[in-house]
């Protein structure tokens, strides 16, 4: 059963000038009467991220009709965006649940109505248990964690017993790989750990987890060797672990929004049955990106093979001309503290003066970046005033700037249909 309820209700959330970015005129509106009333992206005030509804449509559907038709599940990392109205359209298309990334995510997820929720993390910290312990109290609550050694394994033994928790936690051994990030470092590790979890009285051994995605950066054949070679060790694990498996729902879980192609090579030649969730994490792709995802991910829509999915850039930087100091340089008025900068600089796509005027392409580039400036070069000078239209890299480290983002209704439209709060 999954559900994202309304509560608490964000039609009903009352604007304020803390919300950086809104017109003005939506101060002390409710977010509801606000939308009614029609609003432009071009009464909001730079700097912004606007994200696009007809796109992050398109990319959810085109990610679950892809995972189903090769009978996988999904759970969304919602730790990319943190915004309950966005899980739900993730959820409403078939996802099984979200995948959270914190303890304090998780809590957060529970108050926001989510009732399946994956930890793709180790939860040790006795005050968080002692939380979990009364959540699972709810029949409904499907809650699944990972561990990837003995110790993990005591100290959720120790925080469960010491609160008493209401029934066993979920928790998936994770497998890791020499250089990559968490996870036990080989099979007869993480076989070791499985042994322990299923001996445990607090704890249910429910399958085997991982994330590819530290292995590789690129897709060279060595980064896609890597993955491969990670991922066959993954289903030696699970075959590994046939023995200690109780007749309850497992899941083989793995798969960001870089290799996510590379899970479903592999896994496609795996045994599965009924009970057995073969879960895909990737939670970038409901908004894709113009940089790193655009060049690393299987469906970007200009990398992609001929007839393969699209993905395409629902999100945008906006920012507005404040300085012109010296031939081809303009400065921006926004920074480091409203666009993401950690997988790559903003990329100027479109500059106007007017909204009355089209977007006209701008070639250039930004070569740096401060709290609240960007350094864009271009051959053609900018007046003063002019909004830049960005192209951004990493969703993940976009949302968590905002805590009210305006949708457009499409690429082709300024009519903003929803304000998505996020919740970092």
């Amino acid at each position: 059963m999954v559900r994202v309820d309304d509560a608490p209700s964000t039609a009903r959330d009352t604007l304020t000038a803390r919300d950086k970015g809104l017109p003005d005129r939506a101060v002390g509106l409710s977010i509801a009467d606000f939308l009614a009333t029609g609003p432009r992206l071009d009464e909001f005030w730079t700097p912004l991220i606007a994200l696009d509804h007809a796109a992050m449509t398109a990319n959810v559907g085109t990610m679950a009709s892809w995972c189903a038709a090769r009978g996988f599940d999904l759970m969304p990392h919602g730790k990319t965006t943190m915004a309950p109205a966005l899980w739900k359209r993730q959820t409403d298309a078939g996802a099984l649940g979200i995948t959270l990334a914190t303890m304090g995510q998780v809590r957060a997820g529970r108050n926001l109505g989510l009732l399946s929720i994956m930890l793709a993390n180790a939860a040790v910290d006795p005050r968080s248990l002692a939380w979990l312990a009364g959540e699972l109290a709810d029949p409904d609550f499907r809650f699944v964690s990972w561990a990837d050694s003995v110790a993990t394994v005591e100290a959720m033994e120790h925080g469960l017993r010491s609160a008493g928790a209401a029934r066993p936690v979920d928790v998936c051994v994770e497998l890791g790989a020499v250089g990559g990030r968490t996870g036990a470092r080989s099979v007869a590790e993480a076989v070791a750990v499985a042994e322990r979890i299923a001996a445990s009285p607090v704890l249910r051994l429910a399958g085997v987890s991982g994330y590819e995605g530290s292995l590789g950066h690129d897709r060279s054949p060595a980064a896609l060797a890597a993955v491969t070679t990670y991922l066959q060790a993954q289903l030696e694990l699970h075959g590994a672990l046939a023995p200690l498996y109780d007749d309850g729902e497992l899941f083989v879980t793995a798969g960001g929004s870089a290799y996510f192609d590379i899970v479903a090579h592999v896994w496609e030649g795996a045994a599965r049955d009924q009970r057995t969730h073969f879960t895909l994490r990737s939670g970038a792709y409901i908004v894709h990106d113009d940089g790193f995802y655009r060049g690393i991910s299987p469906f970007d829509e200009g990398g992609a093979a001929a007839g393969s999915p699209r993905f395409v850039n629902a999100m945008h930087g906006y920012a507005r001309v404040v300085s012109s100091p010296e031939p081809g340089l303009a400065l921006v008025d926004g920074g480091k503290r409203d666009l993401p900068y950690d997988e790559g600089l903003p990329i100027p796509r479109a500059w106007r003066v007017d909204s009355s005027e089209p977007w006209s392409p701008l070639q250039g580039h930004v070569s740096a970046m401060n709290d609240q400036h960007s350094y864009v070069r271009t051959d053609r000078p900018l007046p003063i005033g002019a909004v830049v239209q960005l192209g951004l890299s990493h969703p993940c480290t976009a949302f968590d700037k905002w805590r009210v983002l305006p949708v457009v209704e499409s690429a082709e439209s300024d009519l903003v249909v929803d304000l998505v709060r996020t919740w970092f």
